[in-house]
């Protein structure tokens, strides 16, 4: 990438990622893989935010993700909500609850303390909601998702098309990804990446250190719970697996592949992590074992990831 084109993107993020996203669903082969790779990034966005900016790594993503999405879909299925946006309002109300709570209790924990309780709590809530089968659907997950028209000032957008969802799904991520930014740009956004590169230093100039780590714990659980109750909309169904820790998983490969702690590498890594999912498991059904030669790849011989290395330069230099 040139000096000015990198220049320009860092200038401009925001407005390069609705620019990228408008034409998105016309490069790739099918528009649904188009909306998969929006609500993906978004969730490897909101990953990011905790483990590139803030340095707290989390096996737990899935247990926001699957808040966001079953508090949507429980409201959409089961309490017959018919405005979208209360439902979503309740997925985001969820997502944001569990970051509250498990925050609190996992942020008494650094290093790997800290990864293995987020992973505890997330099979927790797994387990709950196999055993809730009235309300989740159990094993076979949560269905009769009926996905209402979005209602705007004067007007009702049906989101029966592709198109038109993933239009409005790029929308409320764009909405997401200008938060990001905002909060990456304010005096709190530079405190985040003090905590990472040396908390104890951050601590020392005085900053409230457990607090700020615990507001940013609460922004990745949202920014989680915002994709899943997205994916939830996309699927009209809840898998179980929402839940489940391969869920988490898949978040850090992506987040990796693409380059941790950089703006648009989640973007990149979940595009890169599901347009080679699609195109192997078309050839094998051993897919994951490629994939995971891939990742193992990246993260031997590109540390910084894709997008990383596309601004930094080979291992980032």
């Amino acid at each position: 990438m040139t000096a000015a084109v990198a220049a320009w993107v860092r200038r401009h993020p925001v407005l390069c990622f609705f620019v990228v996203f408008a034409v998105f669903p016309w490069v790739v082969p099918y528009k649904s893989l188009a909306t998969q790779v929006l609500i993906y990034g978004l969730f490897a966005l909101g990953f990011n935010l905790l483990y590139g900016y803030t340095g707290l790594l989390s096996f737990g993503s899935a247990a926001y993700w699957g808040l966001g999405a079953y508090g949507t879909g429980i409201a959409l299925a089961k309490l017959k909500v018919t405005s979208l946006w209360l439902a979503l309002g309740m997925g985001l109300l969820w997502a944001a609850v569990g970051g509250v709570v498990i925050g609190f209790f996992c942020l008494r924990r650094r290093g790997i303390y800290f990864a293995m309780l987020t992973l505890a709590f997330a099979q927790l809530l797994y387990f709950i909601a196999f055993h809730l089968a009235d309300w989740t659907g159990g094993d076979d997950g949560l269905r009769g998702i009926a996905v209402p028209a979005v209602a705007l000032p004067g007007v009702e957008i049906s989101l029966d098309r592709s198109d038109v969802f993933y239009y409005f799904t790029l929308a409320l991520v764009g909405l997401a990804v200008a938060t990001l930014k905002r909060i990456l740009d304010s005096p709190f956004g530079a405190v985040l990446q003090a905590i990472r590169e040396n908390s104890g230093r951050a601590t020392a100039c005085g900053y409230d250190v457990a607090r700020v780590k615990h507001l940013s714990f609460v922004f990745y659980a949202l920014f989680a719970g915002l994709a899943g109750a997205l994916d939830a909309l996309r699927l009209t169904v809840v898998p179980i697996e929402s839940l489940h820790w391969s869920t988490s998983g898949q978040v850090v490969m992506m987040t990796l592949l693409g380059g941790a702690g950089t703006f648009f590498g989640p973007f990149v890594g979940a595009a890169a992590f599901l347009v080679l999912e699609d195109a192997i498991a078309v050839v094998t059904e051993s897919w994951p074992l490629v994939i995971g030669a891939i990742f193992i790849a990246f993260v031997l011989f590109l540390p910084r990831g894709i997008w990383g290395t596309l601004i930094g330069g080979f291992h980032g230099r």
